[in-house]
């Protein structure tokens, strides 16, 4: 009885490690399932058919991160397709596509840093700090310490482009 107490913070700890492992995959998976019947979520074709439909993105909806997941999604389908009808969880269903094509979990949202506070933002790694500046067009020269890529991204925060 002991070992389960254990077990469950193990548990815990892998879902907080890996929380954002695949996090567009996860979205585009449960948002493709969120589409589809019961019934027809059972069906290969039609979830093949679903997941062409949802990244046609008809409804100019989805974000660039989603275009780019269905990118590596679109000729892999009928992979994608096998775990997903058997109820397998998205997460489970992304990890297992992604021995396929490993650029697929790879796919991230952006730091949405212009909703974050200066506190926030000085718990960021100066990996994310340079992306935040590379999506935004700004290069900082002469950065050498965090608390300078922290004060440029303040400065550019009016540079800052929220996707619709």
């Amino acid at each position: 009885m002991k070992l389960f107490p254990i077990v469950a913070i193990l548990a815990m700890m892998a879902t907080l490690a890996f929380g954002d492992e695949c996090e567009v995959c996860v979205k585009v998976i449960d948002d493709v399932r969120a589409g589809m019947s019961k019934e027809d979520s059972r069906q290969k074709p039609k979830i093949e058919e679903a997941l062409g439909d949802y990244c046609a993105n008809k409804e100019g909806k989805l974000s660039s991160k989603e275009k780019k997941l269905c990118y590596y999604v679109d000729p892999i389908k009928r992979d994608v397709a096998q775990p997903f009808s058997t109820g397998m969880p998205s997460l489970k269903v992304c990890k297992r596509i992604n021995q396929q094509n490993p650029e697929i979990c790879t796919v991230k949202f952006p730091v949405q840093a212009e909703k974050m506070e200066k506190k926030d933002i000085s718990k960021l790694r100066v990996k994310q700090l340079k992306q935040i500046l590379s999506e935004r067009g700004v290069e900082c020269k002469g950065c050498v310490e965090k608390s300078e890529f922290i004060q440029r991204v303040q400065e550019t925060a009016h540079l800052a482009a929220e996707e619709l």
